[in-house]
């Protein structure tokens, strides 16, 4: 009778021991508190990704759609953002060695990516694109085979390219580059021949410099954009979701939204 007791103490430890998360528990976890009391989280980007975060025509100042949806957010978890410019091929690196809170640069949700980080939820769709020169005599994806392409190192654009592997592996040179802005400077100097590029990127270029470019009509998929964060980092993560929600539903990141691109296109 004894050791049927003790036994059933025992199953009884363990079961409340498992309940308890094992390991790592939530309450364990003071990623939130931390945020709170240093008043701000560090924002990782790079800083040539018109028109998410950018420099201003001075330079001096790092401006975008994303900086102002995350200032938003910050205020609604009661702090404020500090933004760290970070090459974009290190950037998770940066968010794990804690250099960076979040990486909010209109980082494609990947499941590569989800390996060593978590993401937000979703805040925003996109496509992979394809950009030539306004006179390019290239019109479709298969044309792009024997050709010069171009996109930023580190980017999904390469595992948007790679989707399609009869065109990747039969190009004449894959060249990647620190930044948009030099890839398309490249199309344009025509050292390349196309760009494959965020959508939102692409397209914000493309008004910038009318007659310029072209995009072809088809595409290299779609994805969503969404904010990167740390695995351990549970807490802030719970808030900054139901930030992020406030901020959609109160009309604020809509009024970002428009201003950056004249209509609400958050998710």
């Amino acid at each position: 009778m004894k050791g049927k007791i003790i036994k059933l103490l025992y199953l009884l430890f363990i079961s409340v021991f498992l309940a308890s998360g094992c390991g790592t528990k939530k309450t364990d976890d003071k990623s939130l508190e931390q945020i709170k009391a240093k008043g701000y989280f560090i924002l990782g980007l790079d800083d040539q990704f018109p028109p998410m975060g950018f420099r201003g025509q001075d330079s001096s100042e790092i401006v975008g759609f994303n900086i102002d949806l995350a200032k938003e957010v910050a205020k609604k978890l009661g702090v404020t953002v500090k933004l760290n410019p970070v090459a974009w091929d290190g950037i998770i690196a940066s968010l794990n060695k804690g250099d960076i809170d979040v990486v909010w640069n209109g980082m494609t949700i990947t499941d590569e990516r989800k390996k060593n980080i978590d993401f937000s939820k979703p805040y925003l769709n996109n496509r992979q694109i394809v950009m030539v020169t306004a006179d390019s005599s290239i019109t479709t994806v298969e044309m792009l085979k024997g050709k010069k392409v171009g996109l930023q190192l580190g980017s999904s654009s390469e595992n948007a390219l790679n989707g399609k592997p009869d065109v990747a592996k039969n190009l004449k040179e894959l060249k990647k580059y620190e930044n948009n802005t030099l890839a398309l400077m490249d199309l344009t100097s025509k050292r390349i021949d196309a760009v494959v590029i965020d959508e939102i990127v692409g397209r914000w270029s493309m008004a910038k410099k009318p007659g310029v470019y072209k995009v072809l009509s088809e595409d290299l998929g779609p994805e969503l954009f969404g904010v990167g964060l740390r695995k351990s980092d549970v807490t802030f993560k719970e808030a900054f979701d139901k930030a992020l929600d406030e901020v959609k539903k109160d009309g604020t990141g809509a009024d970002v939204s428009k201003k950056w691109f004249g209509e609400d296109i958050l998710n």
